[in-house]
């Protein structure tokens, strides 16, 4: 894939598409072009959060552990970007995420992902409606799974 085709597909990306187009170039440059098969973790939940991942092509499903063992609790695909929460937050991750089919990803480095935040506050706030949107179909979800279990009695 060329630089101009990974400037296209991050333009595609709702976080990075009003930035212009010298710094989407930038951006394509810097990062690393990282290819994984079916079944590889792009991270584990735990681990420092010291990149962010745009998906190119293929699809991952991230887990959370469980006493059960992992539990799926979406799937990303082609123009998603995951990874983002643990270097916003400065926290561990949050979920794994693993490759359900062969992936091709843009790793973006922390350093780089934060210094466009602060040169471009208009991402900042890009970012926060896909986190509310995010924490707001995961409040909706808990919500209907307590729906459907068994009051506890006190």
């Amino acid at each position: 894939m060329l630089l101009k085709d990974e400037v296209e597909m991050l333009r595609r990306i709702t976080l990075f598409s009003g930035l212009p187009p010298a710094k989407l170039k930038l951006l394509a440059f810097t990062s690393d072009r990282v290819m994984y098969s079916a079944g590889e973790a792009l991270f584990y939940q735990g681990d420092i959060g010291d990149a962010a991942y745009v998906i190119l092509s293929g699809k991952a499903e991230v887990l959370i552990n469980t006493a059960g063992g992992p539990f799926k609790i979406a799937e990303v695909e082609q123009n998603s970007i995951v990874g983002e929460i643990a270097i916003l937050c400065n926290t561990p991750r949050t979920a794994t995420v693993r490759t359900s089919t062969p992936l091709e990803a843009l790793r973006i480095r922390k350093d780089d992902f934060l210094k466009l935040l602060a040169d471009f506050p208009e991402m900042a706030v890009e970012i926060m409606r896909v986190l509310a949107d995010r924490l707001a179909q995961t409040t909706a979800e808990l919500s209907e799974a307590r729906g459907s279990m068994e009051p506890v009695d006190a």
